[in-house]
């Protein structure tokens, strides 16, 4: 029977073309916004039973995977040439974004299918382990090299399962990608050739696994909530103006902006307060120019008010995009330089040779940002945060280069690059899992996005939606210790696949 479907499809290719981009789109609607996370159980079962159908046939399961990866990307981040609207110039590489983007994501899915030829799969235990193993790999080599994209993995299906997915702060997102792959995949037990008795073993020791897991987020929920509330001395305020984005491609003053952005903002004069702004926009003032506004500011915010804000800055001809602490005055008393850029968003790869057929980064301005190596904490008098701007929210692990202690996370954004359909809620996903890996509140400002005060066990206190305006106000809040996944890193989920490689090899030896 397998060496006939094997020939069927050999001598029928058009079958693994449209049944592998068929499942890549129809495993997006596992993902946010949409979080139908049952899905994944069909699709990787029919991943792994496929792997099982063409072990050995490395042509087609790497075009199988290929194809998979392409419908997958094309299906979940078609948002991205939302970007390319905004500028005549640009308007052009809209298909060219549609195709090459999720292509290029979609190699690492081939060379995962590529590998997997290798390990010669057959239904048991071990090959799933090794299925699991290689794929969640490879999406994480897909989150690292060439400045790294780790977009959209299957466990941010998991999303809204709150329970489910405390086990972040011990193993992260990476480690977590790994499980939930396995776990996902296990449905293909019916097919594994062993008694009637092990598989009921394997399915009752999957179930208490995944019980386990729920009341270990029940309880680390459950004593967050028994912790003490405390009186913030500098009241936080989370600002989302949703000003938008084709107003900055205008020649509007920015000082309409400015006035709009004060009104939201409703300062009270005698209540200290920390203003959080969004990125972008004050679109097209450099932090060198902000000085021309000075008397706005004075007139409107007080000595007991701080303002972060997103600004870009320049420095020895290079140009940064920054995360500025003011005062009432505009003094700056603390500044932060994104150190991962969006390729073409914020600079131009091989810009010396692209730069001459007249491309340039999307955003405003000719030149390429400039990135810093640096992301030192910025005090707000009490206390420290970790500040992040725009997609740096999605990098599990590297956040804390100094691995010291802080209190919160500072998460400024403008997606309205991003569209007002899935993009922003992806987005936004990947907060509610750095909340939880490291433990922290986070505030999240966003332009055009979903602004949001986020717990440290990954519960929204409050949002506002890509829609809407306003503000978030926080006056009190809960701190936890530091998690052990916030002093371990991404290293922990290389200590998992050593156990999981380990394990399989000992089964295998087993048949199992």
């Amino acid at each position: 029977m397998k060496a006939q479907i094997k020939n069927k499809i050999k001598k029928n290719k058009s079958f693994i073309f449209i049944f592998g981009i068929l499942l890549g789109i129809f495993s997006s609607f596992a993902l946010p916004p949409y979080n139908h996370f049952i899905i994944n159980f069909l699709v990787y079962t029919l991943l792994f039973i496929l792997c099982n159908f063409l072990n050995g046939n490395k042509k087609y399961l790497f075009i199988f995977g290929l194809l998979f990866g392409f419908g997958y990307f094309f299906s979940n981040l078609y948002w991205i040439s939302n970007s390319l609207k905004f500028d005549e110039n640009f308007k052009f590489l809209i298909p060219v974004s549609l195709i090459l983007i999720p292509l290029f994501l979609s190699v690492f899915y081939a060379i995962s299918f590529l590998v997997l030829s290798y390990f010669r799969l057959n239904y048991n235990l071990s090959s799933i382990l090794y299925f699991a193993s290689v794929i969640s790999f490879f999406e994480y080599l897909r989150g690292t090299i060439l400045t790294g994209f780790p977009w959209n993995l299957a466990a941010f299906s998991l999303s809204e399962l709150i329970y489910s997915i405390q086990i972040l702060s011990l193993i992260g997102t990476y480690s977590l990608n790994l499980l939930a792959i396995t776990l996902f995949a296990l449905p293909s037990l019916i097919f594994f050739k062993i008694s009637v008795k092990i598989k009921i073993f394997l399915t009752i020791a999957m179930f208490i696994a995944v019980v386990a897991n729920n009341i270990y987020g029940f309880n680390r929920i459950e004593k967050f909530s028994n912790v003490k509330n405390q009186v913030l001395e500098t009241k936080i305020v989370v600002v989302s103006p949703k000003i938008k984005l084709n107003r900055y491609f205008s020649n509007e003053s920015p000082i309409n902006k400015i006035y709009e952005i004060i009104k939201i903002s409703r300062p009270e004069t005698d209540i200290k307060t920390l203003f959080i702004f969004p990125e972008g926009i004050l679109s097209g003032i450099y932090l060198e120019d902000l000085n021309n506004y000075k008397k706005i500011f004075f007139k409107n915010f007080s000595e007991n008010h701080k303002i972060i804000l997103g600004i870009n800055r320049t420095e020895n001809l290079k140009i940064f995009n920054s995360m500025v602490l003011l005062n009432n005055k505009l003094d700056v008393l603390a500044k932060y330089d994104k150190n991962n850029l969006v390729p073409f968003g914020e600079f131009l790869p091989f810009e010396n040779f692209l730069s001459k057929s007249g491309l340039k980064k999307v955003t405003q301005g000719y030149n390429s940002f400039s990135y810093s190596l640096e992301r030192e904490f910025i005090s707000d008098d009490k206390y420290k945060f970790l500040p992040l701007i725009c997609y740096e929210i999605i990098y599990t692990g590297k956040l804390n280069k100094k691995s010291k202690d802080f209190d919160y996370i500072v998460n400024i954004s403008e997606d309205g690059w991003f569209g007002n359909k899935i993009g922003p809620e992806q987005h936004f996903s990947h907060s509610i899992f750095r909340a939880i890996e490291e433990g922290k509140n986070l505030y999240r400002s966003s332009n055009n996005g979903i602004s949001a005060h986020i717990n440290p066990v990954g519960k929204i206190e409050d949002k506002i939606k890509s829609t809407q305006s306003g503000v978030i106000e926080v006056k009190n809040v809960k701190f936890i210790k530091e998690t052990i996944f916030s002093q371990q890193g991404n290293k922990i989920f290389f200590y998992f696949l050593l156990i999981y490689i380990t394990f399989s090899s000992f089964l295998k030896r087993k048949d199992l």
